[in-house]
């Protein structure tokens, strides 16, 4: 049960609107998450710099950044980011297969991607840190200091929406992931 209400772009705190008017562009309509980020303007903003600044100067394409999330989802354990970057993985070329393998933790047909998602799985299940092996293994397969430092803005990101979705309780407004059972 969610522990707060979600915002519209009419009802939210008037510091917060005008961002979520933006967010409600970008996706098509007021995501829960973004509704209930509304209530704390700084949370909304916070979630909304780190987002431009990855849109900005981030290198990654939409399939290496939503590998990362669905990876950072998994860790998390966080249905509500797992869902709604399916979606997006799914635009970004991934099958539904591959999405559940990546959340698993499998490795996939691009050992390339692999590698800096294990990087990013680290990152987030082990409190900032990664092994020597996997930063190690990740530079092999051609990723540079600056994009495995990178990696850790976009861990940050998806930390952040996992949290609050705990914390908050969102309520699933996009289509739920498949099950990793199986």
């Amino acid at each position: 049960m969610p522990r707060i209400p979600v915002h519209t772009v009419d009802s939210a705190p008037a510091p917060g609107g005008e961002t979520l008017r933006r967010l409600e562009k970008r996706f098509g309509r007021v995501l829960n998450i973004h509704g209930g980020m509304a209530h704390s303007p700084v949370v909304l903003a916070t979630y909304a710099a780190m987002s431009t600044a990855i849109a900005e100067h981030g290198t990654f394409d939409a399939r290496t950044r939503e590998a990362i999330a669905l990876a950072v989802g998994a860790v998390d354990a966080c249905a509500y980011c797992q869902s709604a970057h399916t979606v997006s993985a799914r635009a970004a070329g991934f099958t539904e297969e591959q999405t559940v393998a990546i959340r698993r933790g499998e490795r996939g047909d691009d050992p390339k991607l692999d590698a800096l998602v294990q990087v990013a799985r680290e990152v987030a299940g082990e409190v900032g840190e990664a092994s020597d092996a996997a930063w190690d293994e990740a530079a092999s397969q051609g990723w540079t200091d600056t994009q495995l430092t990178e990696v850790f803005a976009h861990v940050a990101v998806n930390l952040y929406t996992n949290y609050f979705n705990h914390y908050v309780r969102t309520e699933l407004d996009v289509p739920a992931a498949p099950g990793l059972d199986g």
